[in-house]
């Protein structure tokens, strides 16, 4: 077969079709031989968990600077809410949202930390009554490995629904930026789920406990040894 010198348009468009073909196919099998990430196995007993985690001291707090490092509620997922939204409609009962299917206006709520209920209402001076907790601490985050996060391993941090409950405000301010070693929800047959929770968000993020922490973790779980972790 014999070429023109000046391949025709039809011939290179053949040729691009081919090597197209060829192209698509290294990417199919390359999307196939890529490993997956490892999801997050389920059934997994806390006191198990508790001790694959370090254990060290506090580092110190320089260089903290909440709002500057982990921002304020983001939408992670992109589906539009917030993550404080995102977690009153998952928290509440019986939420009122307003016409951009995400605020949250009203909803009843029951306080897992202390067993109150009290109806949530959006507005100024109202909606502060009903803050979201970050379980595990940002602060306590910051002093146990998260000062050496990159930027959006800390924004995903901050918004992580499993770092998430709504709570009372009273209670938020209590614990600051507390481990289980200094505080505790005062509901006590909520404290195993609690310590649960802090356990799975310091395995997922690989933060460290102190030998105070750990000991108190330990004998929060001694009244619940079939304690499962949380996944989300």
């Amino acid at each position: 077969m014999v070429l023109p010198s000046k391949p025709s348009y039809a011939f290179i468009q053949l040729a691009m079709s081919i090597w197209e073909k060829r192209i698509s196919l290294v990417l199919v099998a390359l999307v196939f031989a890529a490993p997956s990430e490892p999801a997050m196995a389920a059934d997994q007993k806390a006191s198990v968990v508790l001790e694959s985690l370090t254990v060290k001291g506090r580092a110190p707090k320089t260089g903290y600077e909440r709002d500057a490092l982990f921002g304020k509620w983001a939408d992670p997922d992109r589906n539009g809410c917030d993550a404080r939204n995102e977690v009153l409609a998952r928290d509440l009962k019986n939420e009122l949202l307003d016409s951009d299917r995400c605020t949250v206006l009203t909803g009843e709520f029951t306080d897992p930390y202390s067993g109150t209920t009290l109806t949530f209402v959006r507005g100024q001076g109202t909606s502060n009554l009903v803050p979201i907790d970050h379980v595990v601490a940002v602060s306590d985050a910051w002093q146990k490995g998260a000062f050496k996060w990159d930027a959006t391993k800390r924004v995903k941090f901050y918004n992580d629904p499993l770092n998430l409950q709504a709570t009372l405000m009273k209670l938020n301010s209590q614990k600051g930026d507390g481990d289980a070693a200094t505080w505790l929800p005062p509901l006590k047959s909520y404290r195993c789920t609690y310590v649960a929770r802090q356990i799975a968000v310091k395995a997922k993020y690989s933060i460290w406990v102190t030998k105070a922490e750990k000991a108190a973790m330990k004998s929060i779980l001694a009244k619940c040894p079939e304690q499962i972790l949380p996944v989300r």
